[in-house]
């Protein structure tokens, strides 16, 4: 193989309700990429451009390992709506996709995906936090914004339930509650409107990503505090900019989360370009 030939990477761009990435199937050769060459494939001027990258791999225990990366080069260890995206292109009715933090199953039906994301975690040193705190109500505020909960699915999340999710400045809020001091490895920012017993409406500010149109986990984090809070029922319609997540807290406290996946475009790149 050339030097030319071996810098050539097919790609796919999907997304789940805007949340958008760069996929890249590295399951027969290795894709060398590295924290800078993540940021300049994402940006969004002078890149493929995308919300995260991800990469499937080979995997022992799953149909395929999914691996993720922010849009500022950081890897994280979960992303629903990536989660359904990587399943749709498996191409199975039922798959397993390992990541970081286990094995996920999802199952596919007429252009949506269903994945299970295992059971939240609520402990301080679980999210986590820098000291030990409630997180059902953590007595802190930041500005307008204050007791929040704190929900771990894979991420951490802090959920910020408000009367009215569109008078949040989450576009300033939101990169500095994700730094504070209080998370020492960043967190996820959601404002979360409570419509009824069986419907939120959601903004979310997404580590390492900034505003996004959608977040699956972060659905998930928010239902899963609401149900705790006791303010919604197990069933939820959670919508978010892009479009509209169902989500459920089962009985034996495993979320599932399910919602439509696309693909924008198919195409190339010379990751040479990029070096």
């Amino acid at each position: 193989m050339t030097h030319a030939a071996s810098s050539l990477w097919p790609f796919r761009k999907m997304h789940g309700l805007g949340n958008d990435f760069v996929i890249f199937d590295a399951r027969e050769r290795a894709l060398p990429l590295t924290t800078d060459l993540v940021r300049r494939l994402s940006h969004r001027q002078t890149g493929i451009g995308c919300d995260q990258l991800i990469v499937m791999e080979p995997s022992e225990q799953a149909d395929v390992f999914m691996r993720i990366y922010n849009a500022d080069g950081s890897e994280v260890s979960a992303c629903g709506n990536a989660t359904r995206c990587v399943a749709s292109l498996v191409g199975s009715e039922a798959v397993e996709i390992q990541t970081k933090v286990g094995v996920l199953k999802a199952a596919l039906d007429d252009g949506t995906a269903t994945v299970d994301m295992g059971a939240p975690r609520y402990g301080w040193d679980e999210i986590p936090l820098s000291m030990a705190m409630d997180t059902l109500s953590m007595p802190v505020g930041w500005e307008l914004l204050g007791t929040p909960s704190a929900v771990n699915v894979g991420n951490p999340h802090v959920i910020f339930f408000v009367e009215n999710v569109d008078k949040v400045d989450l576009g300033r809020l939101g990169p500095l509650i994700e730094r504070d001091p209080l998370f020492p490895e960043r967190v996820n920012v959601n404002v979360a409107q409570i419509n009824d017993r069986n419907e939120i409406r959601l903004r979310v500010w997404e580590r390492g990503a900034g505003l996004t149109l959608a977040c699956g986990t972060g659905a998930c984090a928010t239902v899963a505090a609401a149900v705790r809070r006791r303010l919604t029922e197990r069933q939820v319609t959670v919508h978010l900019p892009g479009g509209v997540l169902n989500i459920e807290v089962t009985d034996d406290n495993r979320i599932l989360m399910g919602g439509p996946v696309a693909t924008a475009f198919t195409g190339q790149v010379d990751l040479a370009l990029y070096a």
